[in-house]
């Protein structure tokens, strides 16, 4: 098992393969074993590329603070970054995942020249209809999951127990204060790094996507048919795609 210090928590880490680096950031609720392991990218990636994986703050392996304060702003792409800085990694190929989209296109617009490429799978843009957290966070804090009427959260309640999560650090992980990606703002910050977005077309949990791939110059979207939020990760189209975005590259 590997761990770094990142300002005061403990950040786990896994390692697989040899090469250029690959940096994987996981989805809400999930961590580095499931989003990744157990939806064989780490089979798929690691005979081509050094594969560095991490659970996020408030998640698997990794410290699990219960104040908001420590999710907020930038801190989870700052874990990231700290991540690579430990490991000597200069510039990086990334994808991340939902939550993971999230702090890879924060990234994208505060570290660009840390990343070679970016895959932004299962997130579109931001909008005014966002959709509202709190019904997720009472999720995590009910003491009677049958009383959560909310659908939506009561599947990330149970995907959270399934993944073996610390149900008061995810609430407080959902609960920070940061800003939501709207297009304008990604459009704003001209990002040159070439990007790939990937979404299921049954999708709901989410922005729009194609507003995502039209504030990023030159990005790429692949939709994968029949797919939603969850099934997505293991698709086989999302995975032979990223192989080939990986690999074409520029160094």
């Amino acid at each position: 098992m590997a761990y770094f210090d990142s300002d005061g928590v403990q950040i786990y880490f896994e390692e697989h393969g040899k090469g250029e680096p690959v940096v994987l950031v996981h989805g809400f609720a999930s961590r580095a074993a499931h989003n990744w392991g157990a939806m064989n990218w780490f089979t798929t990636l690691a005979p081509h590329f050094r594969v560095v994986a991490l659970d996020c703050r408030g998640h698997g392996k990794s410290g699990k603070p219960h104040d908001p304060a420590a999710y907020a702003g930038a801190t989870m792409g700052d874990d990231v970054i700290r991540l690579m800085d430990h490991l000597g990694i200069k510039r990086t190929l990334i994808m991340g995942y939902s939550m993971g989209g999230r702090i890879v296109t924060g990234l994208l617009m505060t570290h660009p020249e840390r990343l070679r490429a970016a895959v932004l799978g299962g997130i579109g843009a931001a909008s005014g209809s966002n959709f509202d957290r709190k019904p997720i966070i009472d999720a995590m804090l009910a003491q009677d999951t049958s009383r959560i009427t909310d659908q939506r959260a009561k599947e990330f309640r149970q995907f959270a127990e399934l993944t073996g999560n610390d149900l008061k650090a995810l609430a407080a992980c959902m609960g920070s204060n940061r800003e939501d990606f709207t297009a304008e703002k990604i459009a704003a910050q001209k990002i040159r790094v070439p990007v790939m977005i990937v979404i299921g077309t049954k999708d709901l949990l989410v922005g729009d996507p194609t507003r995502l791939r039209d504030a990023i110059p030159g990005s790429k979207l692949v939709m994968l048919e029949g797919r939603d939020h969850m099934s997505a990760p293991g698709d086989t189209i999302y995975k032979e795609s990223v192989l080939e975005f990986f690999k074409s590259a520029p160094a």
